[in-house]
């Protein structure tokens, strides 16, 4: 299965950058997207009438997994900052078997060790984003390349909750087998996508010049990096802290929500809705690919994040006034979360890299953002569960763009104010 094809080699060296473009992006697309058959079909079941300890046992879940998530990005720190690209394959491998095996165990085992099993399940998926990413990181095109895989985290996560549902709804597949059975559909897959990546040619000497080159970090360097942009690194951890705990409660009980907009039954919807967003997502972060010069890349980043939140202070008041329907509320506010948490995965920090002719990738930063990002979600599970469990998701989530919407504003402006000041042309 894993025999390399010299023959596919050279015709990626020697194909035209949109030719490349569109093969490494597809690619990545597929292989994150098979991923995510094995991350996030579990929030199409409901669970109910299952507690652990007195927690609701679908929050129980989620929680379980987000901190299997959050441990592996605290490892990917250091881990993903350092990872040589001869290791790539095999870990990513061995990271999603591992996961496909904690979501059997979901199936056979009894309920009551389903919260360890989530755990397993998310501990080593919290890396498979990074190594992924590190195939495109660094190139001339790498923001194309970028909106193509960060289309995953709206188009995927919707259609294998569509799948999940409907293996529920139409085959008669139970709760606790379904997460297994999507994400063994989609395995073979994930196979044969890896074996694709591992036959991308390295970054061109037109792209390092571009864009710097890409090489592992070591812990003296992750300190210097740290030192050199404290404040500004800290603001931008805690813009993508807000972002990460929205997404992850619509996200990860988008079922609940759209239920009390009035749309149950419907498993469609989990796809339908993000479609537009996806092609909005898509059109920004590839126009931006566009911009040669890095800061000016990097500033616009910012100034999007900073309109994102405005937005969807804006969306969420309207809706809640009466102003705005349901589903165009769910797709702007969708739109206003996902665009810039998608910014923040690799392609901020890969502008952010140039900007400042730091070698090294962008894993370390990455993963800093992602690892308190996650931790946040957990914290805001449980404050959910145990400090506001009368109040309904629809609420909770309303809420949360509220107050998030303010918090990505103001921290995204003081970002920008930062960085522009350390900046020299």
């Amino acid at each position: 299965m894993f025999f390399r094809s010299k023959v596919l080699e050279d015709r990626l060296k020697q194909s035209s950058d949109l030719a490349f473009t569109l093969f490494a992006g597809l690619t990545a697309f597929a292989a994150y997207g098979c991923v995510y058959a094995i991350r996030k079909p579990f929030t199409a079941a409901g669970f109910s009438g299952f507690y652990f300890f007195g927690v609701d046992y679908k929050i129980a879940l989620v929680i379980a997994q987000v901190l299997g998530y959050a441990t592996s990005k605290f490892l990917g720190i250091s881990q993903i900052s350092a990872l040589s690209p001869e290791t790539r394959m095999r870990k990513l491998l061995l990271m999603a078997g591992i996961s496909l095996a904690g979501l059997l165990g979901l199936a056979v085992c009894p309920p009551q060790f389903g919260v360890f099993l989530m755990f397993i399940n998310g501990l080593p998926l919290g890396m498979a984003w990074g190594i992924v990413f590190s195939y495109l990181e660094g190139r001339r095109v790498t923001e194309a390349l970028a909106a193509l895989l960060c289309v995953n985290f709206i188009l995927s996560s919707g259609f294998v909750k569509t799948v999940g549902r409907w293996m529920i709804e139409s085959e008669g597949v139970t709760e606790f087998w379904m997460p297994f059975a999507t994400g063994t559909l989609f395995f073979p897959l994930l196979l044969v996508c890896i074996w694709l990546l591992e036959h991308l040619p390295k970054p061109s000497e037109a792209d390092k010049v571009a864009r710097n080159t890409r090489q592992p970090m070591q812990r003296d360097e992750r300190l210097a990096l740290w030192r050199r942009f404290m404040p500004g690194i800290v603001a931008l951890v805690l813009v993508y802290l807000f972002l990460n705990v929205i997404r992850d409660v619509r996200d990860n009980f988008a079922l609940e929500i759209w239920k009390e907009l009035g749309f149950g039954n419907q498993p469609a919807i989990f796809t339908l809705a993000e479609l537009p967003i996806a092609l909005v997502v898509l059109l920004i972060v590839g126009l931006l690919a566009l911009i040669k010069n890095n800061f000016t890349a990097f500033k616009i980043y910012h100034y999007i994040i900073i309109g994102s939140g405005l937005v969807l202070i804006g969306s969420t008041l309207l809706f809640q006034y009466g102003f705005l329907p349901a589903l165009f509320w769910m797709i702007l506010s969708g739109t206003a979360i996902i665009l810039p948490y998608i910014i923040f995965n690799g392609i901020i920090f890969d502008r952010m890299m140039g900007s400042f002719k730091i070698t090294g990738n962008v894993g370390f930063l990455m993963y800093l953002a992602d690892s308190f990002g996650y931790l946040g979600s957990v914290g805001v599970l449980l404050w959910r569960n145990f400090g506001q469990n009368s109040m309904t998701w629809k609420a909770f989530f309303l809420q949360m763009c509220v107050y998030g919407g303010v918090g990505v504003a103001l921290v995204g402006a003081y970002s920008i104010f930062y960085f522009s000041r350390k900046y020299v042309a």
